[in-house]
């Protein structure tokens, strides 16, 4: 009796914080599976497929899991996306290894949702899916690293020379970066790789926008992506302008072109919700440079871009909303309309 209790008892009911998290993996396990069967299917690459299929499988098995775990908890199954969001057979959009980069980018996202949501689970199911979504993202973004370089299209970090001894500011002069009496010190190696990172995402993003742009249905969609382009190549040239400063070269790379294909292979409402994951994704990066650059002109610059980027992510939540795009996730109870 009491081994039967415990069973019946071992596996609470979703919470408010479990609920939101699989809603948000299975909205964007789907927008990926999705996109992955197109990716498949244009692969020009044999090794790039092997990627693209071996990953696709396994979010296919994920995606199945979320689903049942729903269904379990008498819980109504998301929307997200499915095979009416995309169109097969339109002529390729993005050209040699943007696939990989692409994918790349997406597991990069993955990485820090999947640990974020584990640390927002209680129960030891889903700690123990997002524990197995990590280990699989990892494997992934490593396909992905060890292909790009093999095919030499991903510029790596600027080299350095490494230090040979430990060093500490000796004053606040270490801060400074509007003051006109005295030189800005070169960048430390921390807001280096913010800064690469930065521009590294926003020639992807560059590119991406370009690709959607050209084959949105919509007008205002199709302005929303031009206006995503411009503000790349905003924070590029920002965030290269500072690297010049210390004489370091902004990486550039030849491949993940958008070709000149004005047909859209996805809808308008994939498109959009891809577009904000990767918005809230470049949030989240300039977060962390903003918190970590030590000197002091780099985190007002910073927080320029983020405000930028936070404007644009809100423009494109209020289009996803008015075109009916924009799923809602789960509510908690509205009190004030029961009591009435």
């Amino acid at each position: 009796m009491e081994k039967g209790w415990v069973l019946m008892t071992e596996k609470k009911a979703l919470n408010s914080s479990e609920l939101a998290t699989l809603w948000m993996t299975y909205q964007q396990k789907t927008m990926i599976q999705q996109i992955l069967e197109y990716l498949i299917e244009k692969a020009d690459d044999e090794e790039a497929k092997n990627i693209l299929v071996y990953t696709h499988t396994h979010v296919k098995e994920y995606v199945g899991r979320l689903v049942s775990i729903f269904e379990e908890e008498g819980c109504v199954v998301p929307a997200g996306f499915t095979e009416e969001d995309v169109n097969p057979g339109v002529p390729i959009l993005f050209g040699h290894s943007f696939d990989i980069m692409f994918l790349r980018q997406l597991k990069a996202i993955s990485m820090g949702l999947h640990t974020l949501h584990l640390n927002m689970s209680y129960r030891k199911d889903l700690i123990l899916l997002y524990k197995e979504l990590t280990g699989f993202t990892q494997t992934v973004y490593e396909k992905c690293m060890d292909y790009l370089k093999d095919k030499d299209v991903l510029p790596g970090p600027p080299a350095v020379t490494l230090p040979k001894s430990v060093e500490f500011a000796q004053s606040p002069n270490y801060m400074a970066g509007f003051n006109i009496f005295s030189d800005k010190r070169t960048l430390n190696t921390v807001e280096v790789a913010y800064l690469y990172f930065g521009i590294e995402s926003n020639t992807l993003g560059m590119q991406m926008m370009t690709g959607f742009a050209q084959v949105a249905n919509e007008p205002e969609v199709k302005k929303y992506f031009i206006k995503g382009k411009e503000l790349s190549k905003k924070i590029i040239r920002e965030y290269s302008k500072v690297l010049m400063q210390s004489d370091i070269q902004a990486p550039a790379t030849s491949g993940a072109r958008a070709t000149d294909s004005t047909i859209s292979p996805f809808s308008d409402k994939l498109v959009m919700y891809c577009t904000s994951l990767f918005t809230n994704f470049g949030l989240g990066s300039n977060a962390l440079g903003t918190a970590f650059s030590l000197r002091s002109d780099l985190p007002v610059m910073l927080a320029s871009t983020a405000k930028d980027i936070l404007a644009y992510g809100h423009d494109g939540g209020k289009i996803m909303a008015k075109n009916g795009w924009l799923e809602q996730p789960p509510s908690m109870e509205d009190r004030n309309k029961l009591f009435k």
